[in-house]
């Protein structure tokens, strides 16, 4: 917080400059809006000493068109201040959501691990509308205030000096009672913004989670757990608010004491200046309004200073996976490729004495590690959980570092060239489908904007899923709902395999993608498997050993390194590890099938 300045406005002001007009006419606004509202009073001393006191009326219309004429300018001007407010807002709410959603984009996939989708919605919903509204409202507001304050003191100082020490008496207690609240203010709404969060994600999970929730029956247990959270929220926000009041009452009471003061030595001069006695009380009582409003920008700055600590830490979150400037120089980033300097990608990798651990763990996942895969192989990988597999496939499309070691593709160092061109090259099927919200054309065209629908046909026939969008309503406008869950596994399965054809990639990735689907399914996307790693590279990590007879090269990996490879024939021969697996899978299927009938 120190690193950025007060309230952090360090890491906010790249975004502000590009609203410099917009936020110039608003203070522009704002001040003289405050300076005109100061002379309110003025024109009410004028009023009761020529108009009343004096009962001269000479000079009344030229009177009631300049006050007129300031009311008008005061209400204009606050349009144009509310105007510019607004924009500055909305504004600033756009580009600081657009900058933290692209930045989680380049995150790996140990920041999403690490913190759950709540902490990460809260970070980019809520804390960016808090400083948005700081650095708009609360500045308009500001602005007016503090012109209005120093306009005040300084008109009451120029007429008389002596009333006016006695309502300004109030300015340095409300500063001091600022220091003392500000740390208490500061702790507690900290506390309660990641109470806020922790509640957001416990939400989210009962959103997410609704169906496991409801099969293992622990509606109560998550309810009671929610409610503590709730709970929590309650009591700080309660404490919270008891700092805050006592604040205000200490502000409204130094305000009133002031104010009393006033009336005790104002009320000598009331009878022969009653038109400057009205204009100190006026500006007594408006002085009032900035004080209370300091109470409440006070815990605002405090909240949202919090709000921009916290986004400040995601967008200085680095990936553990990052292009090197000379790459980026070259090849561009995710948002700004430069494809003309890119070069073919063939489809040759090699694990080079590869060791990894996780950024999180401690124990290495793979050790040692060596392995080559030439183009157009179809290999296979499998294992016990835990054992590294889907850890190799993480590694190949660089969603992780090698800890030691060196990865290659086509002969060279994967760092040697970009992330976006090596995963462009690269689609993966992954055993639990993910398909976005919109239609099955729209996610369809995630593996390739420019196909047509013909190209899209010939996908779908590819992967036996034509059948499935010609029997749906609106066939390829089909709306799939939010993460496709208007489809069964198996339907969302089989276009993920579509779409994945559709990107015509020279290295694709299966893990485990027929573990979670019927067996008939399965049979329809192992007959689709046959067809589509023809012509690239091809890795397959299997559940079902049934599903990879045919490989060229099948891996047993045990502790992150390999301890049987070969053909199926050859290994089921070997009778070691592989077989006794593929072994005891068979007769737990060929149970199990009895068992049914």
């Amino acid at each position: 917080m120190k690193k950025n300045g007060l309230l952090g406005l360090g890491f906010v002001l790249p975004y502000m400059k590009k609203y410099r007009p917009e936020i110039a006419g608003l203070v522009l606004a704002s001040a003289v809006g405050g300076l005109i509202d100061i002379g309110v009073p003025l024109f009410q001393r004028y009023a009761i000493d020529r108009f009343v006191t004096a009962g001269s009326l000479r000079t009344l219309p030229v009177f009631i068109v300049i006050y007129l004429a300031a009311i008008l300018a005061a209400a204009g001007l606050n349009y144009i201040g509310c105007v510019w407010g607004m924009k500055v807002e909305v504004c600033l709410d756009r580009d600081l959501r657009d900058a933290a959603f692209n930045h989680l984009q380049t995150l790996s996939f140990s920041y999403f691990n690490q913190n759950s989708v709540g902490y990460i919605h809260a970070r980019i919903m809520s804390d960016t509308q808090r400083i948005g509204e700081l650095l708009s409202w609360t500045m308009l507001n500001g602005v007016w205030q503090l012109c209005y304050v120093v306009g005040s003191v300084a008109a009451m100082f120029v007429i008389r000096p002596s009333l006016a020490w006695l309502v300004t008496a109030i300015l340095p207690v409300a500063a001091m009672l600022y220091a003392v609240f500000q740390k208490k203010l500061f702790t507690l709404n900290r506390e309660i913004r990641e109470q806020n969060a922790r509640i957001t994600g416990d939400f989210n999970e009962g959103i997410m989670g609704a169906r496991t929730i409801k099969t293992l029956v622990v509606e109560d247990k998550l309810s009671g757990h929610f409610a503590e959270g709730t709970e929590t929220m309650r009591r700080r926000s309660v404490a919270a608010a008891r700092v805050h009041g006592l604040f205000a009452v200490t502000m409204s009471f130094a305000s009133s004491l002031a104010l009393s003061l006033l009336l005790w030595r104002g009320g000598v001069i009331a009878k022969e200046q009653i038109g400057t006695f009205s204009m100190f009380m006026s500006y007594a009582q408006g002085l009032m309004e900035p004080l209370r409003w300091v109470v409440d920008a006070v815990v605002s700055f405090i909240t949202t200073n919090i709000n921009i600590e916290r986004l400040r830490k995601l967008m200085e979150t680095r990936s553990d996976v990052v292009d090197s400037d000379a790459v980026l120089e070259r090849y561009g980033d995710s948002f700004s490729p430069k494809r003309e300097n890119w070069e073919p990608l063939h489809g040759d990798i090699e694990f080079r004495d590869v060791s990894f651990r996780y950024p999180d763990g401690e124990e290495l996942v793979l050790e040692h590690f060596d392995l080559s895969i030439p183009f157009g192989t179809n290999l296979a990988i499998v294992g016990e959980t835990g054992a590294g597999k889907s850890t190799l496939a993480n590694l190949i499309c660089r969603f992780y570092e090698p800890t030691e070691g060196v990865m290659l593709v086509d002969g060279r160092d994967a760092r040697e060239r970009s992330q976006l061109w090596l995963r462009s090259g690269i689609a993966c099927v992954l055993q639990t489908p993910h398909l976005f919200s919109g239609s099955i054309r729209d996610n369809l065209l995630y593996g390739n904007p420019d196909a047509t629908d013909d190209d899209i046909r010939r996908a779908l026939e590819l992967v036996s899923a034509a059948e499935l969008v010609d029997r749906l309503p609106e066939g390829l406008d089909t709306d799939v709902g939010e993460g496709g869950d208007l489809l069964s596994t198996g339907e969302k399965q089989l276009l993920s395999f579509a779409r994945a054809i559709l990107a015509e990639p020279r290295i694709l990735i299966l893990d485990e993608a027929t573990a979670s689907v019927d067996t008939l399914t399965e049979q329809r996307i192992q007959s689709a498997i046959d067809r589509i790693i023809r012509g690239r590279t091809s890795i397959v990590i299997a559940h079902r050993l049934s599903t990879i007879r045919n490989a060229d090269r099948i891996l047993v990996v045990r502790g992150g390194k390999i301890v049987e490879q070969g053909k199926h024939d050859e290994l089921m021969r070997a009778g070691g590890v592989y077989c006794r697996l593929y072994t005891r899978q068979y007769e737990d299927e060929a149970t199990s099938a009895a068992l049914d009938r």
